[in-house]
């Protein structure tokens, strides 16, 4: 593994799939300011390769991804500290939702508050059968903010409300039913249902693929009609890329 930053390992193959390591956060790989930026600056880093197909985030513990953010940190802050500690996390959650190629949350064990907000920004969550998730900031005093936004948008409103008012956890299973994980993997065979993501990502148009992030980002925004409408010149332009042309002629080619 290659450190970016003490808190970010990259690990590289030959298919262009990148596993990002949160490095040197405890336990349960809590992410404190510097943790933050330093996780931060691998997505900005790698964002610029336009040949990386995948990005798997994964916490150095397989006690969690993210289990949280820094409550000694947080401990300590008043007003104008606490918004520059919420904007870093912020500029985290952005820059995984930003980043041009698909991004798989793997996700052991606990995926608390701020770790549920990143895995909530990636594309695809990948869950150990174990693992648990909950928004227990009411609970410490604070109100959930930044990309639990993102909630109500998988979960709907009352679970979102549910989770966010409640502060109670659900495992892996009723994450599933309530589609804020994708996959729960079997004892023991998370990295197996991870790569299984992977494959499926690599059997797509590479450029379509980021198009298509693209525009999943840009429909969470807009009005159906604006959604619509714009999705036009899109895919107009995708046909720039070569990239159609290519596929729809190798699958034609094989129905031959």
């Amino acid at each position: 593994m290659d450190m970016l930053n003490p808190h970010c390992g990259i690990d590289r193959d030959a298919r262009g799939v990148v596993r990002l390591t949160i490095c040197n956060a405890g336990k349960l790989n809590i992410v404190s300011s510097a943790v933050t930026n330093g996780v931060r600056e691998g997505f900005e880093h790698l964002a610029a390769d336009p040949t990386v197909r995948a990005v798997i985030l994964a916490g150095e513990s397989e006690r969690s991804m993210i289990g949280g953010a820094d409550i000694k940190e947080m401990a300590k802050l008043d007003q104008a500290s606490a918004e520059a500690f919420i904007s870093r996390l912020r500029d985290l959650c952005e820059a995984v939702r930003k980043f041009p190629a698909p991004v798989i949350a793997r996700l052991p064990g606990w995926c608390l508050g701020g770790g549920l907000e990143v895995a909530a920004a990636c594309d695809v969550r990948v869950a150990a059968h174990d693992a648990m998730f909950g928004m227990p900031e009411v609970r410490v005093g604070i109100p959930s903010v930044i990309h639990a936004a993102l909630l109500p948008r998988l979960i709907g409103w009352g679970r979102a409300r549910w989770l966010m008012m409640t502060a109670e956890n659900i495992d892996a299973s009723t994450a599933l039913a309530w589609g804020l994980v994708d996959t729960v993997a079997k004892p023991g065979g998370l990295d197996e249902a991870v790569e299984h993501t992977v494959k499926a990502l690599l059997e797509c148009g590479p450029e379509a693929l980021r198009i298509q992030k693209d525009l999943l980002r840009q429909w969470e925004e807009l009005p159906l009609t604006e959604s619509v409408n714009l999705s036009v010149g899109v895919f107009g332009k995708s046909f720039q890329t070569g990239e159609p042309q290519r596929l729809l002629q190798g699958f034609l080619d094989r129905k031959r």
